[in-house]
């Protein structure tokens, strides 16, 4: 499916609204797992199946023709997201010449549509609910403190710094493990220029600042 304009992909999204996960699965004829553990990411991709995303998992956002990411947000009955939300991977090799205007973070970021869900722990997959989905940009004062906080963990990253960079980084973005288990390294800067082996990370944003970003949409 192919949309003209962000409008028209919103449109169909909020078609959506109030369904739980069950209905819709039964609507697509879609199996729903038993449990997310291993398939933390089987919501969002279900959802970019039936609104017809066609990135997969290229490094670009999920409508490309129009320049939208989807991003499933999962709150508790309160509206407050429960997690953070990841965005992409952090390069930890490699990364002459990167910068935050041509890093896949921008182009994810710089228009989003957000999908609540309301998925606590004690309500099961099928009957988690849909809330209403949202078009999002970052303001300028956002995006400029996402930028810094991209180029503080980069200049780590060149310096060999990887192991210091915890989850306490960052206003908005910050760094996290992201890798299925202790044995799946990838190479990295080390100390002195070296290639050392490391734990792959990614970019998340912090769910204070989508509670944020939830607070100014539905006040």
């Amino acid at each position: 499916m192919r949309y003209d304009d962000p409008n028209a992909l919103l449109d169909y999204a909020q078609s959506f609204a109030g369904f739980t996960l069950g209905e819709l699965c039964e609507r697509y004829k879609e199996q729903i797992p038993q449990q997310l553990l291993h398939k933390k990411g089987w919501v969002g991709q279900f959802l970019e199946m039936i609104l017809g995303a066609t990135s997969g998992s290229l490094a670009q956002p999920d409508f490309p023709e129009i320049g939208v990411e989807l991003k499933t947000l999962p709150i508790d009955e309160l509206g407050r997201p429960l997690e953070s939300t990841y965005v992409s991977v952090l390069p930890l090799i490699n990364i002459h010449g990167l910068r935050w205007e041509n890093s896949v973070v921008r182009h994810k970021l710089m228009h989003v549509l957000w999908i609540p869900i309301v998925a606590s722990r004690d309500i099961t997959i099928e009957d988690r609910q849909i809330g209403m989905p949202f078009l999002w940009n970052p303001t300028v004062e956002e995006e400029q403190t996402l930028k810094q906080d991209f180029e503080d963990v980069l200049d780590q990253v060149s310096m060999g710094n990887i192991e210091q960079v915890d989850a306490r980084f960052g206003d908005i973005l910050q760094v996290r493990p992201k890798a299925a288990n202790s044995k799946a390294l990838t190479d990295a800067i080390g100390p002195e220029g070296t290639v050392i082996r490391t734990l792959p990370r990614g970019f998340y944003l912090r769910p204070q600042f989508t509670k944020q970003c939830l607070q100014k949409q539905f006040n």
